[in-house]
């Protein structure tokens, strides 16, 4: 009997191997770490913006999740990668492009006439990352959420993804969540808001 593989997994795989850097993993996100993402989500959450969508393992979540088709936008960098999530989610908005860029490409896509995202869910390996492109990444996506918005990443590393001089630079309180053994790389999940005023 063969092994039963996730959709994509050689796909993300043969990216890593392409530009590890760039993919921070060597597998799709498991399960238990999608439901670990949703778990943080605000409870009358309708729009959900994702950040690097990989191969679509939180995207599926989020749909099986009750987030509606129109009401998830999709971002990703990676040309094939973006090819493989417009395939799997036809009438999903998935668009390619640099998370700094989320407003403006939000915008052209014509996401944000129904308002701010309640949620963002973000795959991208923020914890490697400079601190200015850290801060450019946030303040981008915080652009896009609606006041008293989420914004969930998933980290690999021991500490929390984005640095504590860039979070108090943006103002955001952070929440630390779960611990997901079951992935790979293991992975914990953290929380960033704004106070609401």
């Amino acid at each position: 009997m063969k092994p039963v593989r996730k959709p994509g997994a050689w796909t993300f795989f043969r990216q890593w191997l392409k530009n590890p850097l760039r993919v921070a993993a060597v597998a799709p996100s498991s399960a238990e770490l999608a439901a670990a993402m949703i778990a943080e989500l605000p409870d009358d959450v309708r729009r959900v913006i994702e950040l690097g969508g990989g191969t679509g393992a939180i995207t599926r979540a989020l749909l099986e999740a009750g987030i509606l088709e129109r009401d998830l936008l999709v971002l990703e960098l990676n040309e094939e990668l973006h090819a493989h999530l417009q395939l799997r989610f036809p009438r999903v908005p998935v668009l390619l492009g640099d998370a700094r860029m989320l407003p403006d490409l939000a915008r052209e896509q014509g996401y944000l006439e129904d308002g701010p995202a309640d949620a963002i869910v973000s795959g991208l390996g923020l914890l490697t990352m400079p601190h200015p492109l850290q801060r450019d990444i946030l303040a981008a996506a915080f652009d896009c959420l609606r006041e008293g918005g989420v914004f969930v990443q998933f980290t690999y590393g021991p500490s929390a993804p984005v640095a504590e001089a860039v979070a108090r630079g943006l103002g955001l309180q952070v929440h630390r969540g779960e611990f997901v053994l079951r992935n790979v790389p293991p992975a914990t999940v953290y929380v960033y808001r704004k106070p609401q005023r």
